[in-house]
């Protein structure tokens, strides 16, 4: 995949699965396994992104999503200022994990287009594998300082310490994430939240999705975002864990050196 100046045409294309061809699950699958990310059309009304979402995840409810399980994401002009609903405005939204605050984040997210804004509202995606080879390749200290355990709480008074990048057994890392007025920062860490929110910032994808227009994303492994935007944008989006198998996050640089105190706590 290249750098985050690729044209939309190539991400979204390059992504992209056709769900009505032979053996779309299994590719689907394969290719959330490689590298976290599956583009998606011809979803053009709710209850095909749902229809989508139960063929591949068990669902996961959410404080903001109906009965049926998926959110509608749009501005509803009372939530501009509250921080942890920022999703709900028609402003900026910062790379971050959906529901980091909890203490197991649903594994996928699924958002679909319903309705594009008039101008801005573009999808921004963050491979968190290239945020975590930055910060940790070339002698920095920023990486194994946002990978020591509980440095990060995420969330309000429920919320959850933990770290921004957790190596599990296999060696394998996750990144959990947010930047909002709902985070807290160890000070052994605070010095290098500017250099992991430019890292963020500096891998960013755009996706400006169509009506029926989604994407799927390992939501231990990318990190999304959106731009401001004005009009009446609608989307959909869908939480859950995969009804088939996934290892966790992605694989770390080879040039890697982790520190001795990493868990897989968090």
């Amino acid at each position: 995949m290249r750098g985050a100046d690729q044209s939309y045409t190539d991400a979204f294309a390059c992504h992209r699965i056709d769900l009505a061809a032979p053996g779309a699950e299994a590719m689907l699958a394969a290719q959330l396994r490689d590298v976290g990310l599956v583009t998606l059309d011809s979803l053009t009304s709710r209850s095909a992104v749902l229809a989508v979402a139960n063929r591949i995840m068990n669902l996961v409810p959410h404080r903001d999503s109906e009965s049926d399980g998926l959110t509608t994401i749009r501005d509803t002009r009372r939530h501009t200022h509250r921080a942890g609903f920022s999703g709900f405005g028609n402003g900026d939204l910062d790379p971050h994990t959906e529901r980091s605050g909890t203490p197991d984040p649903p594994r996928l997210m699924l958002l679909v287009c319903g309705q594009a804004a008039v101008a801005g509202g573009e999808s921004l995606l963050t491979d968190g594998q290239a945020v975590h080879t930055r910060l940790f390749t070339g002698g920095r200290e920023a990486g194994p300082a946002l990978a020591q355990p509980r440095t990060a709480f995420f969330g309000a008074g429920d919320g959850h310490a933990t770290q921004v990048f957790t190596v599990h057994a296999d060696q394998r890392v996750s990144v959990r994430l947010r930047l909002d007025g709902l985070t807290r920062w160890s000070p052994i860490v605070q010095p290098y939240v500017p250099q992991l929110r430019a890292a963020a910032v500096r891998h960013q994808i755009p996706l400006p999705l169509a009506p029926g227009q989604g994407y799927l994303i390992d939501n231990e492994r990318w990190l999304h975002g959106r731009r401001a935007f004005t009009g009446s944008r609608l989307c959909w989006r869908a939480l859950g864990h995969p009804r088939f198998p996934m290892p966790r996050g992605f694989e770390a640089a080879s040039t890697t050196v982790f520190p001795p105190v990493l868990s897989e706590a968090g």
